[in-house]
């Protein structure tokens, strides 16, 4: 195999990994064992991993509320980010945030951001405290086609823009503002022509093959971590189930979405790839064993915590609370 080739296989598995998570996520919640909002990344995979691929474990990366595909390629634990999901004192934000509001310190993931667009300004901040104190970290946020035309873009690319921010803004474009087509929602059908009019760099690319997006990417990131300034990316992808868990996605004709499934699956392109540099068939089966006993064993984990305590909403929650 090439060197593409030997680093497509973890790709692989983190992109596995998402899909049967996301699976044994949508199954739980149909069950009830998940409260709240549930939006799954499945068909999604290759832009979080691929982006990974692109960055350091130093740089910061901040996202919507389709976050479980982020937090999981860059490194949060399965068994953390499903203990979240089922609102458990084990979570990753010890049940408080659920779904939409991951956040890992560790893996300096920023959120996992409930409100449409808000996470753009708070990523021009923290690109900016990284060139004020003079560090190379780049921040990678995350953001759908629908928040292009929310205020916090203008205001995020703007300032990122006037100050040369190292921050890279990744739209990723699923053709749906929730449940409405992206020509019914902006004139524009290529995204990246509203970068000139804040000063950033550009790209655009089908989001399907996880190693063009992380060639991609990585040419984006170099530039910002090397003074050059912010790029507004736009990947196109596709997601696979609706916008959340409660949408039915009839918007949408069940033969569109069969043939993004046969021709755009990221998951069964880097398979297939796989498999044709000579990777064994056994070699991938016994990989996705592995990934199936992590998932399962990541649903018996939350399921058996306990639930978020009241202690836990007193200490993290509330300054300067008594406790009363």
């Amino acid at each position: 195999m090439g060197n593409s080739q030997h680093e497509l296989q973890p790709m692989y598995r983190t992109m596995y990994l998402i899909r049967r998570f996301e699976e044994e996520a949508a199954r739980a919640y149909s069950l009830g064992k998940i409260g709240g909002f549930l939006h799954l990344y499945i068909g999604q995979e290759a832009v979080a991993v691929g982006a990974e691929a692109a960055i350091e474990k130093t740089d910061y990366v901040i996202t919507s509320y389709r976050d479980h595909g982020v937090a999981l390629a860059r490194g949060s634990s399965a068994r953390s980010v499903m203990s979240e999901l089922f609102g458990k004192d084990t979570g990753l934000v010890r049940g408080l945030g659920g779904s939409m509001h991951l956040f890992d310190a560790e893996h300096r993931v920023l959120g996992g951001h409930a409100i449409v667009g808000g996470q753009l300004p708070l990523a021009a901040g923290v690109a900016f405290r990284a060139r004020y104190m003079q560090e190379r970290d780049v921040t990678l946020c995350f953001l759908g086609d629908g928040a292009t035309n929310i205020g916090g873009f203008h205001e995020g690319l703007s300032l990122a823009g006037l100050w040369k921010l190292p921050v890279v803004f990744v739209c990723e474009n699923n053709r749906y503002s929730m449940g409405t087509p992206l020509n019914r929602t902006t004139p524009l059908a290529d995204l990246t022509l509203k970068a000139a009019g804040y000063g950033l760099a550009s790209d655009r690319f089908d989001g399907h093959d996880v190693l063009t997006v992380r060639d991609r990417m990585r040419a984006a990131v170099e530039r910002a971590r090397d003074g050059g300034g912010p790029t507004l990316v736009e990947v196109l992808t596709y997601r696979f189930r609706g916008h959340s868990m409660s949408d039915p996605g009839k918007y949408r004709t069940a033969e569109e979405l069969e043939d993004f499934k046969r021709t755009a699956d990221p998951c069964a392109l880097a398979r297939k790839q796989l498999l044709t540099s000579g990777v064994a068939e056994e070699l991938l089966s016994a990989l996705e064993q592995e990934v199936e006993t992590e998932v399962m064993d990541a649903v018996r984990f939350a399921e058996e915590s306990a639930p978020a305590s009241r202690s836990s909403l007193d200490a993290f929650v509330y300054a300067g609370s008594s406790g009363h």
